[in-house]
C-alpha cells in the first residue's frame, strides 16, 4: 500500500461525479488508494475526469439519475460486478435553481426535493443492504449545505431540501450506528463550482450589475472574505471516509470559513 492510501481496495460510490465538488471528492478517494464508481446523468464530463484518474481505478456509470430507482438499479448493478459491493457512499448530486418563494412553483419545488433530498433517499436505500453487509468502517457521507443549516433568501426550496438531508442524515445516523454503519454529513458554503458560475450570471443578467459585484454578494458571508475551494469539502468527506472518523456519527460538518457555527 503506497503512504496514504487509506482506502486500498475500498469502493466509493460517488454521485455528481461529473464536476465542482463531485470530481474533487472522486480525485481525493482515489488518491487514498479507492476504486471509484463515477455516477452522474451525463457521460461527457465522467469519461474526462476517468481518463484523468485511471481507467483501472474508476467505472463510469452513466445515465445515473438519482430520481430514478431503474437507472439506479442498472448503475449499481454494473459497477458491482467490476468493483464489487459498495462500501463507501458520497450522496453528492444536487441542483440549485434560485427564485423568490412567490415564485416558486410546484415544478421548481418538486424537482429540487426530488433531486437533492428524494435522490439522498433513493441512492442510499438501493445501497444499503451492501453497505450493511460489509458492517464495521462503512460510510454514507452526504453532501448538504450550510443551507441545511440556516436559511437564504430566494432558495427556499434549496434550503427545504437540505434541511431534510440533513434530517435523514441524523436518524439514518442512529439506525445504523450498531451495524457499524456511520451517516455524516458535510455542509459547504458557497463553492467555487459551476453552480455558482451560473448563479453570478443569473445575476448579471437579472439586475445588470457586473460579474464581480454578483461575486461579493457569494463571498461577503464567509468570514474569510472568499469562495470554499472543492477540494477542502473533498477533503472533509476523505477524512471521514477514513478508519479514524469511526466515531464520527450523525454530524453536520461545516466548510464555510466561519460562516456558520453548528453547536
Amino acid at each position: 500500500m503506497t503512504p496514504g492510501q487509506t482506502l486500498n481496495g475500498r469502493h466509493a460510490l460517488v454521485t455528481g461525479a461529473g464536476s465542482g465538488i463531485g470530481a474533487a471528492i472522486a480525485r481525493a478517494l482515489v488518491k487514498a488508494g479507492a476504486r471509484v464508481t463515477l455516477a452522474g446523468r451525463r457521460r461527457e464530463p465522467l469519461e474526462k475526469l476517468a481518463l484523468e484518474l485511471g481507467m483501472t481505478e474508476t467505472f463510469i456509470a452513466g445515465g445515473f439519475d438519482v430520481t430514478d430507482p431503474a437507472a439506479i438499479a442498472s448503475g449499481l448493478a454494473a459497477a458491482r460486478a467490476l468493483f464489487g459491493p459498495v462500501d463507501i457512499l458520497i450522496n453528492n448530486a444536487g441542483d440549485a435553481p434560485s427564485a423568490p418563494f412567490e415564485k416558486t412553483s410546484l415544478d421548481l419545488w418538486s424537482h429540487i426535493l426530488n433531486v437533492d433530498l428524494t435522490g439522498v433517499f433513493n441512492v442510499t436505500q438501493a445501497v444499503l443492504p451492501d453497505l450493511k453487509a460489509h458492517g464495521h468502517g462503512a460510510r454514507i457521507i452526504n453532501v448538504a449545505s450550510t443551507a441545511g443549516l440556516t436559511g437564504y433568501a430566494y432558495v427556499s426550496a434549496y434550503c427545504a431540501a437540505k434541511h431534510g438531508v440533513i434530517g435523514l442524515t441524523r436518524a439514518l445516523a442512529l439506525e445504523l450506528a450498531r451495524k457499524g454503519v456511520t451517516v455524516n454529513a458535510v455542509c459547504p458554503g458557497f463553492t467555487d463550482t459551476p453552480i455558482i458560475e451560473r448563479s453570478i450570471a443569473e445575476i448579471v443578467a437579472k439586475t445588470g450589475r457586473s460579474p464581480e459585484e454578483a461575486m461579493a454578494e457569494f463571498v461577503k458571508s464567509n468570514p474569510q472574505g472568499r469562495l470554499v475551494k472543492p477540494e477542502e469539502v473533498a477533503d472533509s468527506v476523505l477524512w471521514l471516509a477514513s478508519p479514524g472518523a469511526q466515531s464520527i456519527n450523525g454530524q453536520a460538518i461545516v466548510v464555510a470559513g466561519g460562516e456558520v457555527m453548528a453547536g
